[in-house]
């Protein structure tokens, strides 16, 4: 399976991440990618950029070295009502938004408690993709939040980080959540989750997953542009 962008993709502005905007995108098109998303932590991550920061993404090329730049945000989800901490004023004004549960931002809970956090930040009509829900920290309902996605057209993505070098143990979990959404229809997204310009596009251990599991590649956005736009573009009062 062939893959044409990388939405997860965090740069030195996270705080814990080591490359530039520049070595991002020159890596990108190293590795032929026709798109990439810049995907810093929000703020309530520690080290993470100030609000402003995501605003004045604006002062970004939108192509670098070939390559088309989405600006973004990997938003975390703070409370069990489903919050994430930026406003939805400067959500609206991003490309992409994703959504996900860390440690030192989310409330841990029961798996019931776990799933409606992450359900109820689905509802949010800018989140578009939720990351890394096979997070072991997290346990969740899988058909529950798969069964969600499909609801309110959020993609889940398959995290090559988290069955590579963080988050051990969500092999299992990942591989169920590819299960049900080949069973369900639900938008898959493979993310490098790439904390140094060198894994940008890095998707092998995702890849290798979603196809032992039959997810055919018109079900994967980010094999191809178009379908990674349309699925951007999907709320009527999208975007800017």
């Amino acid at each position: 399976m062939r893959f044409v962008a990388d939405l997860h993709i965090h740069t030195v502005a996270s705080g814990h991440a080591y490359s530039t905007v520049l070595e991002i995108a020159r890596a990108a098109a190293d590795k032929n990618l026709e798109l990439i998303a810049l995907t810093d932590h929000g703020p309530a991550m520690p080290g993470a950029p100030h609000p402003y920061h995501f605003g004045n993404q604006v002062a970004i090329p939108d192509t670098l070295f070939g390559v088309r730049v989405l600006k973004g945000v990997e938003a975390n989800i703070i409370d069990r009502e489903g919050s994430l901490d930026l406003e939805s004023e400067r959500l609206a004004k991003l490309d992409i938004v994703l959504a996900g549960l860390h440690t030192v931002c989310a409330p841990n809970g029961t798996e019931e408690e776990n799933t409606a956090m992450l359900i109820n930040a689905m509802k949010n009509p800018w989140v578009d993709i939720i990351v890394h829900p096979g997070n072991p920290e997290y346990p969740i309902n899988a058909e529950a939040v798969v069964r969600a996605a499909v609801k309110y057209d959020v993609a889940l993505e398959i995290n090559n980080s988290s069955l590579t070098v963080s988050r051990k143990g969500s092999r299992p979990r990942c591989d169920n959540i590819a299960a049900l959404a080949r069973q369900h229809g639900c938008k898959i997204f493979v993310g490098s989750d790439s904390h140094f310009a060198l894994t940008v596009g890095d998707f092998g251990a995702a890849s290798e997953l979603i196809e032992q599991n039959g997810i055919p590649a018109e079900q994967v956005l980010n094999t191809s542009v178009d379908l990674v736009l349309h699925h951007l573009a999907r709320h009527n009062l999208r975007r800017k």
